[in-house]
């Protein structure tokens, strides 16, 4: 596969809205910015006019995108979307080591202990992935 070739953003053309709801990003007057006729969101031009960033207070990581001359392919994918797979990685591996060890052990103080640690390492991943994507 061979890399993308990005193209400049010209603040004089019209472009799909990256953020996928069908809108499409205008110029916005006197400022190097675009605008979204569907999703109300601003797009500022950054990085010598290869990127375009969204300004938004609500999302607490700034997403950018950068033009392909087809589509918007975006400029640092975020490091959240990589946790699914590891922490239901993690969550299936605990459940498969701990769960027959602590069901077979017998009853003693010790492998209560072992079952409250258990418990709490499926539930830290678990804390960690809700912090990871909640808005």
């Amino acid at each position: 596969m061979r890399p993308q070739k990005f193209q400049k953003i010209e603040l004089n053309q019209d472009y799909p809205c990256p953020c996928r709801r069908r809108g499409h990003l205008s110029p916005i007057i006197l400022t190097e910015a675009l605008g979204c006729e569907r999703c109300q969101q601003i797009f500022v031009v950054q990085d010598n006019g290869h990127v375009i960033e969204q300004l938004s207070s609500t999302y607490p990581y700034k997403r950018s995108w950068r033009w392909t001359g087809h589509r918007w392919l975006a400029a640092n994918p975020r490091l959240g979307e990589g946790y699914l797979p590891v922490i239901l990685g993690i969550i299936l591996l605990l459940l498969i080591v701990w769960l027959p060890l602590v069901l077979n052990a017998p009853s003693s103080v010790g492998m209560i202990l072992w079952a409250i640690l258990a418990m709490l390492l499926i539930i830290l991943p678990a804390l960690i992935f809700w912090l990871a994507y909640r808005r």
